[in-house]
């Protein structure tokens, strides 16, 4: 979150606060926990209405929040960046992960997945003329390679498996996309308000699918309903709240390195909870991508333009570690 990270880093230079941390820590335990609820939840929901219950569900539980804080409506100015940021961050980001996920393991989708950052630097230096600095072009290559060698080892398994990985590769450019151009809205309104009226747009796009939930629900196990309520309340609603909190009191920066942790634990607690686990050539592609990003994410030693270009594509990426809770 833009304004947030600008105050915290006045306040937190020399290191990383402890309550930060302990928030950041469970944040990405949330998003980490999206990718099995999803997963799992994957045989008696279809991914839009899975999408549509968690969206409404979160919508409730940050609305209510919004009360309580009297947080108001956005301005005028804003509601272009979050209708658009809606609709792909929260709507198609949502059913295309829930659909990828069908046909790939929750360890490979969030390894595909992360290559957003790199996705949102690239729309920052094209869209928001922030530029292309050599680390994030180099980034890039070493990412595509991964996602090439995940689409050859998925494609080994049969063609099922390929079209989930080009689905995780699509949610990963739509939120890529709905971050950047929520970016701009930050100066109009509060994360909180982008928050909450995003997760209601998104929910309006994909009421489509009420029909489908209502059936499914009265077919489904308790327990997978319990999973899409949970998918509402925690990985989206709680994740932004402490993330907000984490950011609040540190930067972005240096928060967002948490997130490299969010497949690692995807993969432990895919293989804990679903006996699931990437073979080794999705392995290593996935190992690939989120190389990149870090490559991409290296700071600079240089002080000239293409420098500051890299600090400001950086920036553009820093907010999706508040778009992951939309996992």
């Amino acid at each position: 979150m833009g304004t947030a990270a600008a105050d915290g880093a006045a306040g937190s230079t020399n290191g990383v606060d402890g309550r930060a941390l302990a928030a950041a820590s469970v944040t990405v335990v949330l998003w980490a926990s999206s990718f099995i609820a999803i997963r799992s939840s994957a045989a008696h929901f279809g991914p839009g209405a899975l999408a549509f219950g968690r969206l409404a569900v979160a919508s409730v539980v940050l609305g209510a929040v919004l009360l309580a804080r009297r947080g108001g409506f956005p301005p005028r100015e804003a509601w272009l960046g979050i209708a658009a940021s809606g609709v792909l961050w929260f709507g198609a980001y949502m059913v295309a992960l829930n659909w990828g996920e069908r046909e790939v393991d929750a360890g490979t989708a969030s390894m595909i997945v992360n290559v957003g950052p790199i996705l949102m630097a690239l729309l920052g230096g094209w869209l928001l003329k922030e530029g292309f600095p050599p680390k994030l072009m180099a980034g890039m290559g070493v990412s595509f390679l991964g996602a090439v060698v995940v689409g050859l080892a998925s494609s080994g398994g049969g063609g099922s498996s390929l079209v989930g990985v080009l689905l995780c590769l699509f949610a990963a450019v739509a939120y890529a996309v709905g971050v950047v151009l929520q970016k701009p809205t930050l100066k109009h309104a509060t994360p909180l308000q982008v928050t909450t009226y995003g997760a209601l747009v998104g929910a309006v796009a994909c009421l489509p699918f009420a029909g489908q939930l209502v059936a499914e629900v009265g077919r489904a196990p308790v327990s997978a309903t319990l999973q899409v309520v949970y998918l509402g309340v925690f990985p989206t609603a709680l994740a932004f709240s402490t993330w907000a909190y984490a950011v609040s009191r540190t930067t972005a920066g240096k928060m967002g390195a948490t997130t490299y942790a969010v497949p690692v634990l995807v993969v432990l607690m895919s293989w804990l909870f679903l006996g699931e686990v990437p073979g080794w050539l999705a392995l290593l592609g996935g190992l690939l991508c989120l190389a990149g990003v870090a490559v991409s994410r290296m700071p600079g030693r240089a002080q000239g333009p293409a420098s500051e270009g890299a600090q400001r594509s950086r920036g553009a990426a820093e907010p999706d570690v508040s778009a992951e809770s939309a996992r």
